[in-house]
C-alpha cells in the first residue's frame, strides 16, 4: 500500500507544480518537453547504470515503452486542448473518469475480484470525481460540436493506464520498472522535439524559465509513474489500485489547492471530498 501512497502523493504534486506554471507564465508544451528528458535520466539513476543500446532493442517491454511515451506526449496536447475548448472541469472528469477501462480490463483479462462492496465504491469513486471537478454551480457545459475531445482524452487516458498494467503483468521483469519508465519518458522526448521545431517556427522558442520549470517537474513525473507500476508489481489488483489511484489523487489535489492556493470549492465539491473517502474506503475493503 505503501506503493499506492506515494504514487497519489507525486501525482498530486504534479498538479500542484501546473498550477505555479501558471503563476509564473511558464510554456507548459515546453516544460513538459524538458521534463521528459530529466524523466528519463533520472529512471537511469534509478535503475543504477546506463543499459546497452542491444538491451533495450531485445528488451520484451520495448514496443510498450514506445506506444506509452508517445501517448503520453499526445494526451497532454489532447489535455490542453480539452482544457481550452470545453473547459478545465470537463478535461479533468474526462482524464479521471476512464478508470473504468482499466477496471473492467482487469476484471475481464485477469478474473479479478468482482464484490457488490468493490462495484459499489467504484461508481461512487466516478460520482466522486465529478463531483470535485465542477468548480461552478452550473455543473459540466460541454460543447456537442467538440464532444469528440473529452471523448479521445478519456480513451486514450484509459488506454495508458491499462497498458501499463498489461506491460507490468507480461513484460516488464523484477527490477527494470525504472528503465522500462525512463524509455517511456525518452520516447515521449523524441516526438517532443518534433513539437519543438513546430513552435520554433512560429517563434515561440525554449527559455531559461521553462527549463527550470521541466527540471522541477520532471522528478516527480517519473516517480509518478514508477510508484504505480510498483504497486501493480506489489499484487494489488488493479481494479482496486486505479479507482484508489485517481479518486485519492482527485482528493489530495483538491485539499492541496485549498491549503496552498486558498481555492474556494463549492458545496458540491466538498460532497465530492466525502464521498472520495467513502468510495476509497470501500473499495480498500472490498471482498470477493
Amino acid at each position: 500500500m505503501i506503493w499506492l501512497i506515494l504514487s497519489i502523493a507525486t501525482s498530486s504534486l504534479l498538479y500542484v507544480i501546473f498550477k505555479y506554471f501558471q503563476v509564473f507564465k511558464v510554456n507548459t508544451l515546453h516544460a513538459i518537453i524538458v521534463n521528459y528528458v530529466v524523466a528519463c535520466f533520472t529512471g537511469l539513476v534509478a535503475y543504477g547504470s546506463v543499459p546497452t543500446v542491444e538491451s533495450i532493442e531485445t528488451a520484451a517491454w520495448l514496443p510498450y515503452a514506445l506506444i506509452l511515451g508517445a501517448l503520453f506526449i499526445f494526451m497532454f496536447n489532447m489535455m490542453a486542448l480539452t482544457s481550452q475548448r470545453n473547459g478545465l472541469s470537463v478535461a479533468a472528469v474526462a482524464s479521471k473518469m476512464s478508470l473504468v477501462i482499466p477496471v473492467i480490463a482487469g476484471i475481464w483479462m485477469y478474473n479479478e475480484s468482482l464484490s457488490t462492496l468493490k462495484v459499489i465504491g467504484i461508481l461512487l469513486a466516478l460520482v466522486s470525481v465529478y463531483l470535485t471537478s465542477v468548480k461552478n454551480k452550473n455543473n459540466l457545459r460541454i460543447n456537442k460540436k467538440l464532444l469528440i475531445l473529452p471523448l479521445i482524452l478519456f480513451l486514450g487516458s484509459g488506454i495508458i493506464d491499462t497498458t501499463i498494467k498489461y506491460a507490468e503483468n507480461t513484460h516488464v521483469p523484477d527490477g527494470e520498472e525504472p528503465i522500462f519508465s525512463a524509455m517511456c519518458f525518452a520516447m515521449a522526448f523524441l516526438v517532443g522535439i518534433v513539437l519543438l521545431i513546430r513552435e520554433a517556427t512560429q517563434k515561440r522558442f525554449l527559455n531559461l524559465r521553462s527549463v527550470l520549470a521541466g527540471l522541477i517537474l520532471g522528478v516527480p513525473n517519473y516517480f509518478s509513474i514508477y510508484f504505480l507500476i510498483k504497486t501493480l508489481k506489489a499484487g494489488l489488483e488493479s481494479s482496486v489500485v486505479y479507482p484508489i489511484n485517481h479518486v485519492g489523487t482527485v482528493l489530495l489535489t483538491s485539499l492541496l489547492g485549498i491549503l496552498l492556493f486558498k481555492e474556494k470549492l463549492i458545496p458540491k465539491n466538498y460532497i465530492g471530498i466525502l464521498v472520495a473517502i467513502i468510495a476509497i474506503v470501500m473499495i480498500a475493503f472490498a471482498k470477493a
